[in-house]
Protein backbone atom coordinates (compact mmCIF):
# COMPACT_ATOMS: atom_id res chain seq x y z
CA UNK A 1 0.00 0.00 0.00
CA UNK A 2 1.53 3.32 -0.95
CA UNK A 3 -1.08 5.69 0.61
CA UNK A 4 -1.56 5.02 4.69
CA UNK A 5 -4.53 3.54 5.51
CA UNK A 6 -7.41 6.28 6.80
CA UNK A 7 -11.07 4.96 7.42
CA UNK A 8 -12.26 7.68 9.71
CA UNK A 9 -11.40 11.41 10.62
CA UNK A 10 -9.67 10.22 13.38
CA UNK A 11 -7.09 8.29 11.67
CA UNK A 12 -6.52 10.99 8.59
CA UNK A 13 -5.72 13.17 11.62
CA UNK A 14 -3.51 11.64 13.01
CA UNK A 15 -0.89 10.95 9.56
CA UNK A 16 1.98 13.66 9.83
CA UNK A 17 1.55 16.63 6.69
CA UNK A 18 5.31 15.39 5.89
CA UNK A 19 4.70 11.31 5.91
CA UNK A 20 6.40 10.09 2.92
CA UNK A 21 3.30 8.04 1.61
CA UNK A 22 1.16 10.65 0.80
CA UNK A 23 4.25 12.22 -1.81
CA UNK A 24 4.80 8.93 -3.04
CA UNK A 25 0.96 8.05 -3.70
CA UNK A 26 0.85 11.75 -5.64
CA UNK A 27 3.99 11.20 -7.49
CA UNK A 28 2.09 7.71 -8.60
CA UNK A 29 -0.95 9.40 -9.31
CA UNK A 30 1.02 11.87 -11.63
CA UNK A 31 2.86 9.02 -13.40
CA UNK A 32 -0.39 7.39 -13.84
CA UNK A 33 -1.67 10.09 -15.98
CA UNK A 34 1.41 10.77 -18.03
CA UNK A 35 2.08 14.23 -15.69
CA UNK A 36 5.58 15.23 -15.04
CA UNK A 37 7.55 17.60 -13.05
CA UNK A 38 8.88 18.17 -9.51
CA UNK A 39 6.44 17.16 -6.90
CA UNK A 40 5.75 19.14 -3.94
CA UNK A 41 3.06 19.69 -1.47
CA UNK A 42 1.41 23.31 -0.82
CA UNK A 43 1.70 24.67 2.71
CA UNK A 44 -1.85 25.31 3.05
CA UNK A 45 -4.79 23.28 2.77
CA UNK A 46 -6.48 20.14 5.06
CA UNK A 47 -6.12 17.63 2.56
CA UNK A 48 -3.12 16.67 0.93
CA UNK A 49 -2.14 19.09 -2.48
CA UNK A 50 0.51 18.38 -4.72
CA UNK A 51 1.80 20.95 -7.43
CA UNK A 52 3.49 18.61 -9.80
CA UNK A 53 5.62 20.78 -12.05
CA UNK A 54 4.33 24.24 -13.12
CA UNK A 55 1.28 23.09 -15.07
CA UNK A 56 -0.26 20.53 -12.77
CA UNK A 57 -1.94 19.57 -9.30
CA UNK A 58 -2.55 16.15 -7.47
CA UNK A 59 -5.18 16.35 -4.74
CA UNK A 60 -5.48 13.27 -2.73
CA UNK A 61 -9.05 12.52 -0.81
CA UNK A 62 -8.83 10.17 2.46
CA UNK A 63 -11.03 7.33 1.85
CA UNK A 64 -13.96 8.56 4.46
CA UNK A 65 -13.82 11.61 2.31
CA UNK A 66 -15.07 10.05 -1.17
CA UNK A 67 -18.20 12.30 -0.98
CA UNK A 68 -15.88 15.83 -1.06
CA UNK A 69 -13.86 14.36 -4.12
CA UNK A 70 -16.99 13.37 -5.66
CA UNK A 71 -18.47 17.14 -5.51
CA UNK A 72 -15.11 18.88 -6.08
CA UNK A 73 -14.77 17.21 -9.53
CA UNK A 74 -18.18 17.87 -10.60
CA UNK A 75 -18.49 21.35 -9.41
CA UNK A 76 -15.11 21.50 -11.37
CA UNK A 77 -16.61 20.51 -14.60
CA UNK A 78 -19.90 22.78 -13.80
CA UNK A 79 -17.91 25.54 -13.61
CA UNK A 80 -14.79 24.89 -16.19
CA UNK A 81 -14.59 28.23 -18.28
CA UNK A 82 -17.93 29.77 -16.97
CA UNK A 83 -17.00 32.14 -14.26
CA UNK A 84 -14.87 35.52 -14.38
CA UNK A 85 -12.33 34.19 -12.52
CA UNK A 86 -10.15 30.84 -13.48
CA UNK A 87 -11.19 27.80 -11.76
CA UNK A 88 -8.42 24.34 -12.18
CA UNK A 89 -9.67 22.46 -14.77
CA UNK A 90 -9.92 18.82 -13.71
CA UNK A 91 -8.16 16.34 -16.10
CA UNK A 92 -8.87 12.95 -13.91
CA UNK A 93 -10.40 11.31 -11.11
CA UNK A 94 -9.45 8.24 -9.49
CA UNK A 95 -8.55 6.14 -7.08
CA UNK A 96 -5.40 4.68 -5.26
CA UNK A 97 -5.47 2.55 -2.05
CA UNK A 98 -8.50 3.47 -0.87
CA UNK A 99 -8.41 7.40 -1.55
CA UNK A 100 -9.76 9.44 -4.43
CA UNK A 101 -8.06 11.80 -6.37
CA UNK A 102 -8.35 14.78 -8.55
CA UNK A 103 -5.36 15.64 -10.81
CA UNK A 104 -6.28 19.38 -12.28
CA UNK A 105 -4.57 22.53 -13.84
CA UNK A 106 -2.63 24.60 -11.44
CA UNK A 107 -3.42 28.32 -11.72
CA UNK A 108 -0.81 30.63 -11.33
CA UNK A 109 -0.79 33.68 -8.28
CA UNK A 110 -0.32 33.60 -4.76
CA UNK A 111 -2.91 33.77 -2.09
CA UNK A 112 -5.55 36.49 -1.88
CA UNK A 113 -4.96 36.26 2.12
CA UNK A 114 -1.29 36.45 1.34
CA UNK A 115 -0.89 39.37 -0.57
CA UNK A 116 -4.37 41.24 0.78
CA UNK A 117 -1.59 43.41 2.96
CA UNK A 118 0.36 44.73 0.14
CA UNK A 119 -2.17 45.47 -1.56
CA UNK A 120 -3.49 49.07 -1.86
CA UNK A 121 -7.46 50.15 -0.98
CA UNK A 122 -8.48 50.91 -4.23
CA UNK A 123 -7.57 47.37 -5.25
CA UNK A 124 -8.35 45.65 -2.36
CA UNK A 125 -11.82 47.44 -3.68
CA UNK A 126 -11.42 46.34 -7.36
CA UNK A 127 -10.30 42.71 -6.17
CA UNK A 128 -13.90 42.29 -4.37
CA UNK A 129 -16.20 43.40 -7.10
CA UNK A 130 -14.37 40.73 -9.15
CA UNK A 131 -15.19 38.25 -6.55
CA UNK A 132 -18.81 39.81 -6.42
CA UNK A 133 -18.93 39.46 -10.71
CA UNK A 134 -17.93 35.87 -10.45
CA UNK A 135 -19.81 35.13 -7.61
CA UNK A 136 -23.07 36.02 -9.61
CA UNK A 137 -21.64 34.02 -12.72
CA UNK A 138 -21.91 30.96 -10.48
CA UNK A 139 -25.49 31.63 -8.83
CA UNK A 140 -26.74 32.21 -12.49
CA UNK A 141 -25.68 28.46 -13.40
CA UNK A 142 -28.50 26.44 -14.16
CA UNK A 143 -28.36 23.25 -11.30
CA UNK A 144 -29.47 21.22 -14.47
CA UNK A 145 -26.10 21.47 -15.80
CA UNK A 146 -24.20 20.44 -12.62
CA UNK A 147 -23.99 16.55 -12.15
CA UNK A 148 -25.56 14.26 -9.10
CA UNK A 149 -21.77 14.38 -7.64
CA UNK A 150 -23.11 17.40 -6.28
CA UNK A 151 -24.87 17.45 -3.25
CA UNK A 152 -28.10 18.87 -3.62
CA UNK A 153 -29.76 18.80 -0.26
CA UNK A 154 -33.60 19.00 0.48
CA UNK A 155 -32.99 23.07 1.73
CA UNK A 156 -36.15 23.34 4.48
CA UNK A 157 -34.87 19.67 5.72
CA UNK A 158 -30.96 21.05 5.98
CA UNK A 159 -32.16 24.51 7.37
CA UNK A 160 -34.12 22.46 10.30
CA UNK A 161 -31.77 20.43 11.31
CA UNK A 162 -28.60 22.97 11.18
CA UNK A 163 -31.14 25.42 13.57
CA UNK A 164 -32.27 22.16 15.90
CA UNK A 165 -28.52 21.97 16.32
CA UNK A 166 -26.71 25.44 16.06
CA UNK A 167 -26.69 26.22 20.09
CA UNK A 168 -25.08 22.87 21.14
CA UNK A 169 -22.50 23.50 17.78
CA UNK A 170 -21.90 27.10 19.16
CA UNK A 171 -21.93 26.24 22.76
CA UNK A 172 -19.25 22.97 21.99
CA UNK A 173 -16.86 25.71 19.97
CA UNK A 174 -17.02 28.07 23.37
CA UNK A 175 -19.39 30.82 22.11
CA UNK A 176 -19.88 33.15 25.78
CA UNK A 177 -23.22 32.75 27.49
CA UNK A 178 -24.05 36.55 26.03
CA UNK A 179 -24.04 35.72 22.69
CA UNK A 180 -25.07 32.19 22.95
CA UNK A 181 -28.38 33.14 24.57
CA UNK A 182 -29.19 35.20 21.88
CA UNK A 183 -29.31 32.55 19.18
CA UNK A 184 -32.41 30.68 19.00
CA UNK A 185 -34.27 33.67 18.98
CA UNK A 186 -32.27 35.60 16.20
CA UNK A 187 -32.83 32.08 14.30
CA UNK A 188 -36.86 32.43 15.17
CA UNK A 189 -37.10 35.60 13.61
CA UNK A 190 -35.02 34.86 10.60
CA UNK A 191 -37.67 34.45 7.45
CA UNK A 192 -35.18 31.79 5.42
CA UNK A 193 -37.40 30.29 2.83
CA UNK A 194 -36.36 27.57 0.34
CA UNK A 195 -34.47 29.43 -2.66
CA UNK A 196 -37.33 29.94 -5.57
CA UNK A 197 -33.85 29.56 -8.19
CA UNK A 198 -31.39 26.93 -6.05
CA UNK A 199 -27.73 27.66 -7.43
CA UNK A 200 -24.55 26.25 -7.25
CA UNK A 201 -22.33 27.31 -3.88
CA UNK A 202 -18.97 27.26 -3.32
CA UNK A 203 -19.70 27.81 0.18
CA UNK A 204 -16.44 28.89 0.85
CA UNK A 205 -15.67 32.03 -0.42
CA UNK A 206 -12.50 33.75 1.28
CA UNK A 207 -9.49 34.71 0.80
CA UNK A 208 -7.44 31.60 1.37
CA UNK A 209 -9.66 30.32 -2.06
CA UNK A 210 -9.06 32.79 -3.78
CA UNK A 211 -5.60 33.99 -5.84
CA UNK A 212 -4.53 37.05 -7.25
CA UNK A 213 -1.54 38.58 -9.36
CA UNK A 214 -0.46 41.22 -11.63
CA UNK A 215 -1.82 41.48 -15.38
CA UNK A 216 0.00 43.00 -18.36
CA UNK A 217 -1.00 46.57 -17.20
CA UNK A 218 0.03 46.23 -13.69
CA UNK A 219 -3.05 45.93 -11.76
CA UNK A 220 -4.11 43.50 -9.91
CA UNK A 221 -6.54 40.73 -10.94
CA UNK A 222 -7.98 37.68 -9.35
CA UNK A 223 -6.20 34.20 -11.26
CA UNK A 224 -8.32 31.32 -9.64
CA UNK A 225 -11.24 30.23 -7.16
CA UNK A 226 -10.26 26.91 -5.72
CA UNK A 227 -11.10 24.53 -3.41
CA UNK A 228 -14.77 23.39 -4.22
CA UNK A 229 -15.30 19.87 -2.33
CA UNK A 230 -17.54 21.59 -0.17
CA UNK A 231 -19.69 22.61 -2.36
CA UNK A 232 -23.42 22.27 -3.22
CA UNK A 233 -26.64 22.77 -4.69
CA UNK A 234 -28.86 25.71 -2.63
CA UNK A 235 -29.84 29.22 -1.69
CA UNK A 236 -27.27 31.89 -3.11
CA UNK A 237 -27.22 34.11 0.30
CA UNK A 238 -25.89 31.06 2.18
CA UNK A 239 -22.87 31.75 -0.17
CA UNK A 240 -22.37 34.63 1.23
CA UNK A 241 -22.08 34.04 4.74
CA UNK A 242 -18.23 33.26 3.97
CA UNK A 243 -17.81 36.51 2.12
CA UNK A 244 -18.93 38.09 5.38
CA UNK A 245 -16.49 37.30 7.59
CA UNK A 246 -13.29 36.27 5.21
CA UNK A 247 -13.65 38.63 2.51
CA UNK A 248 -15.13 42.23 3.12
CA UNK A 249 -14.49 41.68 7.15
CA UNK A 250 -17.06 43.86 7.92
CA UNK A 251 -15.73 47.12 5.98
CA UNK A 252 -17.91 48.79 4.57
CA UNK A 253 -16.28 49.90 1.92
CA UNK A 254 -15.54 46.42 0.87
CA UNK A 255 -19.34 45.11 0.93
CA UNK A 256 -20.32 48.16 -1.21
CA UNK A 257 -17.95 46.86 -4.04
CA UNK A 258 -19.16 43.11 -3.44
CA UNK A 259 -22.18 43.99 -4.06
CA UNK A 260 -21.92 46.04 -7.04
CA UNK A 261 -20.21 43.08 -8.73
CA UNK A 262 -22.87 40.94 -7.29
CA UNK A 263 -26.20 42.94 -8.16
CA UNK A 264 -28.05 43.09 -5.40
CA UNK A 265 -27.55 43.09 -1.14
CA UNK A 266 -29.30 40.19 0.65
CA UNK A 267 -30.37 41.78 4.01
CA UNK A 268 -27.59 41.66 6.41
CA UNK A 269 -29.87 39.37 9.24
CA UNK A 270 -30.42 36.96 6.10
CA UNK A 271 -26.18 36.79 5.81
CA UNK A 272 -26.24 36.69 9.70
CA UNK A 273 -28.45 34.07 9.91
CA UNK A 274 -26.93 31.64 7.45
CA UNK A 275 -23.57 32.43 9.63
CA UNK A 276 -25.03 30.40 12.26
CA UNK A 277 -26.63 27.94 10.12
CA UNK A 278 -23.49 27.40 8.20
CA UNK A 279 -22.27 23.64 7.97
CA UNK A 280 -18.51 25.06 9.70
CA UNK A 281 -19.69 27.72 11.32
CA UNK A 282 -17.98 28.71 14.42
CA UNK A 283 -19.05 32.27 15.61
CA UNK A 284 -15.98 32.39 18.40
CA UNK A 285 -13.32 32.07 15.38
CA UNK A 286 -15.35 34.50 13.58
CA UNK A 287 -15.19 36.61 16.31
CA UNK A 288 -11.84 37.02 17.04
CA UNK A 289 -11.45 37.51 13.17
CA UNK A 290 -13.50 40.75 12.86
CA UNK A 291 -14.07 41.60 16.42
CA UNK A 292 -16.80 43.86 17.18
CA UNK A 293 -17.18 47.48 16.81
CA UNK A 294 -17.70 49.22 20.16
CA UNK A 295 -21.39 48.67 21.73
CA UNK A 296 -22.61 45.93 19.61
CA UNK A 297 -23.59 43.09 21.97
CA UNK A 298 -26.67 41.41 20.20
CA UNK A 299 -26.95 39.58 17.28
CA UNK A 300 -28.37 42.05 15.46
CA UNK A 301 -25.99 44.77 15.78
CA UNK A 302 -23.43 42.26 15.03
CA UNK A 303 -25.03 41.69 11.57
CA UNK A 304 -26.10 45.14 10.69
CA UNK A 305 -22.00 45.30 11.54
CA UNK A 306 -20.33 42.71 9.42
CA UNK A 307 -22.59 43.35 6.27
CA UNK A 308 -23.09 47.22 6.60
CA UNK A 309 -25.19 47.51 3.15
Amino acid sequence: MRLPDAPTDEAYAAISRDDPRLLAGAHEVAARHGVAGPCERFAAGSLPVFAVGAEHVVKLYPPWDAAAAAAEHAALRAVDARLPIPTPRPYAAGELDGWRYLVMARLRGRGLHEAWPELAAPDQEALVEQLGAATAALHALAPATVDVGVPRPDWPAFLAAQRAGCVDRQRGRGLAPAWLDQVSAFLAAAALAAPAAPALLHTELMREHLLVAVDAAGRPRLTGLIDFEPAMVGAPSYDLASVAVFVTAGEPRLVRRFVAGYGHAPAAREVMAYLLLHRYSSLPWYLERVPPPPGVTTLEQLADAWWPT
